[in-house]
Order: structure tokens, then sequence, then C-alpha cells
């Protein structure tokens, strides 16, 4: 006998689920450490073999609990994902600041720890943003992403943004060519 037909569809003999809760809210002063974490891991993640390995460091390293406490006390729009009291993600957004596109609104940054990539919580953190610059007035929203970060590519792409302008940022002397993509 199997052991379905044994327990039955419904039987259960493994500990017990629970359901997972997760909430997307502005950003705490209390939450600076977490952030920093998730920064720093996502960086590494998304970034080493990409920026320069002294840039890379120095860029997270810069990035510590205190820097974040000063930007969410200095008021930056920035939404965590929470999940069970864990942050897992952040994302930050605001006014677009290339002149050169007619998008009013832009994601800076969105982050998630590598072990909740590729499950949604991205996109909802980007939705969320988008629907708060959207609900500000904004007309059109920007990201740029670097163009060797063949993941934040792919999630933009995979959001329906349309890919309309080139920029570049230096690291270490390295120059790295991004993207801009825009929703209208």
């Amino acid at each position: 006998m199997n052991a379905l037909a044994r327990h039955g569809p419904l039987a259960h003999t493994g500990p017990a689920m629970r359901a997972l809760t997760l909430d997307i809210r502005p950003a705490q002063p209390r939450d600076a450490i977490e952030i920093a974490d998730v920064h720093a891991a996502a960086w590494q993640n998304a970034y080493a073999g990409i920026i320069p390995y002294r840039a890379l460091r120095a860029m997270i390293g810069r990035r510590d609990h205190r820097w974040w406490q000063r930007a969410i006390r200095r008021g930056t729009s920035m939404l965590v994902i929470d999940l069970d009291g864990t942050i897992g993600g952040y994302v930050t957004f605001g006014l677009n600041r290339a002149r050169a596109l007619p998008q009013d609104g832009e994601v800076y940054e969105l982050y998630l720890r590598p072990e909740y990539q590729g499950v949604g919580f991205g996109s909802r953190l980007f939705r969320t943003a988008a629907n708060r610059l959207s609900s500000h007035g904004c007309k059109g929203l920007v990201v740029w992403a670097l163009e060797d970060n063949a993941t934040a590519i792919d999630f933009y792409r995979g959001r329906g943004g349309r890919p309309v302008a080139e920029g570049a940022e230096v690291f270490d002397g390295q120059r790295l060519r991004k993207t801009a993509f825009v929703w209208d």
C-alpha cells in the first residue's frame, strides 16, 4: 500500500506549516542594520565580477547602518519588504534625475537578499514604488541598470520596461555601460 492510500490525500506527517506574513512598508530607522545587510549581500551577489573588487568593497563599506539611518531620517522615500520581521529587500525612489528623459519618477535602487530573489518579492516592491510615484502625480518611470547585470536587465524587461537611453559609470577607472528602462 502506498503512503497516499495509507494516510489519505490530506494527511500531513511533517512539522506544522504556517503562513508567511509579508508587509511592504516605509523603512524605519530601526530597520537600518538589516537594510545595510541586504545592501551588502545583494550588491556582492549582483556586482562581484562586474564592478572592480576594490570599488565594490568601498561602496558596500560606505553604506553601513549609520548611513541608512541618516537616509531614512532625512526622508528618503524607501520601502522595505518585511517577511515575518526580517527585512528581505528594499526600494528607494523619487523624482527622475535624468533631465533628458521625460518620465517624472525614478526607482533609484531595488535590492533583495539573494535567498529571496526569483519568487516575486522584487515585482511587488517595484509595483508598490511605481504606484506611490503615480499617486504623487509622477507621469512615467525610469530605472537605470548596469548592462552587465543580466539579472537586473531581465527583471526590468520582464516588467515591461523599454530600453531608451544609455549612459556609463566609472568604477576604479573602469567604465561600465548602463541602460535606462522606462514605463510611460
